[in-house]
């Protein structure tokens, strides 16, 4: 099979899994595709691929951004979300100014223990359901 072709095929399922994905998936979706992308921003720097790291960080910024703007700042708790949120981005752009993967370890650790913290909270409401949305402030 051409290569296109399966990118193509891999590109529709993954726009299958995200529209159906209940939300608490969804979530745990995104935190798996940031420290994702961290992680191979971190390979493409250590080979001194500057414009891949490049791609990958401003990548793991965009889903950073799209966590920020499922906030319900009517919440404490999401406005510390934002401040931590906003705290990442200035990390990853640190880290892609100076060509440096401390910050990007720095803030995949983080990262890893709300994806953590957020697959318990999924799995004890339910696989099928999202934790209540002012457990974290998210809007549903």
């Amino acid at each position: 099979m051409p290569i296109a072709k399966k990118d193509n095929l891999h590109d529709q399922y993954l726009q299958t899994a995200v529209a159906t994905a209940p939300p608490g998936r969804l979530l745990l979706m995104l935190y798996d595709g940031v420290i994702g992308f961290l992680s191979r921003a971190v390979d493409a720097l250590e080979s001194r691929n500057y414009e891949e790291a490049n791609r990958f960080i401003v990548r793991a910024q965009e889903i950073v951004s799209e966590l920020i703007s499922t906030l319900d700042m009517e919440y404490e708790i999401a406005q510390a979300l934002h401040k931590l949120y906003d705290y990442f981005n200035r990390r990853l752009i640190e880290a892609n100014v100076k060509k440096d993967s401390t910050p990007i370890h720095e803030v995949q650790g983080y990262l890893r223990e709300l994806r953590e913290i957020w697959a318990k909270a999924v799995v004890t409401v339910g696989a099928g359901a999202a934790p209540p949305p002012h457990a974290a402030g998210m809007e549903v």
